[in-house]
């Protein structure tokens, strides 16, 4: 990967050794490494995005909602899974602290912003209470995080 000489043979003696004396640079840049390494580079990365999400698995409900726009800084969520369990981020917190965390995590944040990701068997009652939380805590600007391709309530698919 780097610069070389190149050198013509006229099969004359002493000409060709004038001529190598006065060789000129080869000018062509071997680009097969770089495109290995894009190509390492690439599969690394289409395995370890799936790997980024969240940490709680639930069950998101399908709707056709438009996705959020992307946040400044790392967007915060709060997950309800289908056992009843509260989760910050990847943390559980017991349902009595969760407005008293929120409060100390919303007073070190900018936005207001945070994603509620609930589980699909959860009963809305469940989910109201959690939302009452959040913005008890100072979130007002809540997500709500579902997968897409649902029902689009017009007699189509969302597809």
């Amino acid at each position: 990967m780097g610069a070389g000489v190149i050198q013509k043979d006229d099969g004359g003696g002493r000409r060709a050794r004038r001529r190598s004396r006065r060789s000129r640079p080869m000018s062509e840049i071997n680009v097969t490494p770089f495109v290995d390494v894009m190509l390492v580079l690439l599969i690394i990365f289409m395995v370890a995005a799936p790997l980024s999400v969240v940490g709680v698995p639930v069950n998101t409900p399908e709707t056709a909602a438009n996705a959020l726009p992307t946040p400044e800084e790392e967007p915060l969520t709060v997950t309800l899974n289908a056992d009843g369990g509260v989760f910050i981020q990847e943390t559980e917190v017991e349902r009595a602290e969760l407005v008293s965390r929120l409060r100390g995590i919303a007073a070190e944040r900018d936005s207001d912003q945070i994603f509620l990701r609930a589980d699909g068997v959860n009963a809305w009652n469940e989910v109201a209470q959690v939302m009452g939380a959040l913005n008890a805590a100072g979130f007002n600007n809540i997500g709500l995080v579902t997968d897409i391709g649902g029902p689009t309530l017009d007699g189509g698919s969302g597809n």
